[in-house]
């Protein structure tokens, strides 16, 4: 006798990992705000099958913190870049929504960090879309790394990761263009640990 269907289980769909990058004027959601998010999503054998990316309206009430908006004043350019075309929130994450629950496969969150990447972007999806694809997950890329390359966590770096992981896109501090890298480097990671697992 079959058992009860899970709601949002994924069953018989691929997993789509949605490696993700946010910018913000400080640590926390509420008292400050994401800037911008740009998301990249991948089939497991590194496809790239879609983008989103969004300049948001900062929070009512929100005030971006000094440290934060401290380092901001070095990167001009990435500044410059989240702050043109901005969005609303509402409608930015109503629409982010629908291109989750639009790609071909149940999505799955990747970031580095994704503790503080999926923070922001799981609070914006509930107060501002009422729901998240995601459900209340994340897949940190660190931890993944850890996991394939048998380190400890506090050793496990980009320094310490193999060059080979790696493409030649640049880190710039733009959201869309930091979530394809680092959207690939977790690609480079699956496709080597299926390798080994074949030995």
């Amino acid at each position: 006798m079959a058992g009860p269907a899970v709601y949002g289980s994924g069953v018989g769909r691929p997993e789509i990992y949605v490696s993700t990058d946010v910018e913000t004027d400080g640590p926390i959601p509420g008292p400050h705000s994401m800037l911008s998010f740009g998301s990249a999503a991948f089939l497991a054998d590194g496809t790239l099958v879609g983008t989103f990316a969004v300049n948001l309206v900062t929070l009512p009430d929100a005030e971006g913190y000094p440290d934060t908006m401290a380092w901001w004043e070095t990167q001009p350019e990435a500044w410059a870049a989240c702050r043109a075309d901005q969005e609303d929130p509402q409608s930015a994450m109503v629409r982010y929504r629908d291109w989750l629950e639009g790609l071909p496969g149940k999505p799955v969150f990747v970031g580095y960090p994704a503790a503080f990447d999926f923070m922001f972007v799981y609070w914006y999806l509930i107060r501002f879309a009422e729901r998240s694809p995601f459900s209340h997950s994340a897949l940190d890329i660190k931890s993944f790394a850890m996991a394939v390359l048998g380190t400890d966590y506090r050793a496990t770096t980009k320094r310490s990761m193999p060059r080979r992981w790696f493409g030649s896109a640049p880190h710039t501090h733009v959201a869309l263009d930091d979530a394809i890298e680092q959207g690939a480097l977790f690609c480079a990671m699956l496709a080597e640990r299926a390798t080994e697992s074949l030995r």
